[in-house]
């Protein structure tokens, strides 16, 4: 196996507005909304250290700093809860290591390819691991996270990886989707081109584009040119396009759920189903769901 540069940064663009949930997010992160009991970076940033990934940075705007704070220190808190003997487990995963944490500050809103564009320095000359927060991606039991999987598939072949999931024909209209290559493995698909929103008589592939990315930094160069696509914004996947045919570049079929927690609907979803497969709270939500629905 040819040796590559371990994927050991991640990009998390959050510095949108989260408009969408107005008025919840006019104080407060829409990446800090919590699923059940856990804020949707969490999960997110939780996914990135189970596939190796240490530093983690956060690319933020103006009222983003809740999201930083939310990976300190909580002295107040942790010294009256071990005052009063209460388990600080829970806290675990909230705490970062000094240094894993690096945030950068996206003062224009010119898309995700330019929130990318903006933490070029900290990547540096190293691949990189992308995810957008407010796709939440929940592995099948017995399956690794999405990142995992991509990880591994990276290991295998290097180069260019995006993570997809396969959606009935009819709805491919709504998303972006691949030009299918040469099929790798069952989950490993070689990438041709990438389509976005194509007709549901034109579309080259069921297999839309997830909110999961591994890419080299060459894609920075082609960032850094500021060239503006959809809706006069810079956009990643005009980027990723032109990296196609110069790298290697797959996609993997992400064995696990998609929740899209950027709208309310897909939000509402992802609360039900995660809570209903916990141990702690499934049997009286499950309960609780059948009586609503009852009624």
């Amino acid at each position: 196996m040819t040796s590559r540069k371990p994927i050991k940064k991640a990009v998390f663009p959050v510095a949108g507005l989260g408009t969408r949930f107005l008025p919840a997010t006019k104080a407060i992160p829409k990446e800090m909304l919590a699923i059940v009991d856990r804020p949707l970076i969490q999960y997110a940033v939780d996914e990135a250290r189970e596939a190796g990934i240490e530093q983690m940075i956060f690319v933020t705007g103006r009222g983003k700093t809740a999201i930083v704070e939310h990976f300190d220190m909580a002295f107040e808190l942790e010294t009256t809860m071990g005052e009063r003997g209460k388990d600080m487990a829970v806290l675990e995963p909230t705490r970062a290591t000094p240094g894993d944490i690096i945030t950068v500050r996206q003062q224009v809103p010119l898309g995700l390819g330019h929130a990318i564009w903006c933490a070029r320095a900290i990547v540096g000359d190293e691949p990189f691991a992308i995810f957008l927060p407010d796709e939440l991606m929940i592995a099948h039991k017995g399956s690794t996270g999405c990142m995992k999987q991509m990880v591994d598939a990276y290991d295998e072949v290097g180069g260019n990886l995006i993570s997809v999931l396969e959606v009935p024909h009819e709805e491919v209209s709504s998303y972006g989707v691949i030009d299918p290559g040469a099929q790798v493995s069952a989950a490993l698909t070689e990438v041709k081109g990438l389509v976005e929103k194509p007709p549901v008589a034109e579309a080259p592939s069921n297999k839309i584009i997830s909110g999961r990315y591994i890419l080299q930094p060459e894609v920075m160069r082609v960032l850094e040119a500021q060239e503006k696509g959809a809706g006069g914004e810079i956009q990643l996947t005009d980027a990723m396009a032109k990296m196609i045919g110069n790298q290697p570049f797959h996609a993997v079929t992400f064995d696990g759920k998609r929740y899209d927690c950027g709208s309310k609907t897909g939000f509402v979803e992802a609360t039900l189903a995660l809570a209903l497969e916990r141990e702690d709270i499934g049997a009286e939500v499950r309960a609780m769901a059948e009586r609503l629905l009852a009624d």
